[in-house]
């Protein structure tokens, strides 16, 4: 039995990669979330909050595909 070296070190690396990937997207997604709902007393929506939105979702929304996959390469059928 041999074990390939390089073919572990690259799906180490990779999964590595991924993971902060994900948790740098999900982070930047909260931190935009929570721009846009902080400053809702202070007076009406501006173009900056409807892009802190914009943002917060589709970070939210790449992690949450993110997860679909390696949910779906997982799990068998």
């Amino acid at each position: 039995m041999d074990i390939k070296w390089t073919s572990l070190g690259e799906v180490a690396l990779a999964s590595f990669g991924v993971t902060v990937l994900v948790v740098v997207m999900f982070s930047l997604g909260v931190v935009a979330w929570n721009r846009m709902v902080a400053p809702r007393g202070a007076g009406p929506v501006g173009r900056r909050d409807r892009v802190a939105g914009g943002a917060a979702v589709l970070c939210l929304a790449a992690c949450l595909a993110a997860a679909a996959y390696g949910i779906d390469m997982i799990v068998p059928g």
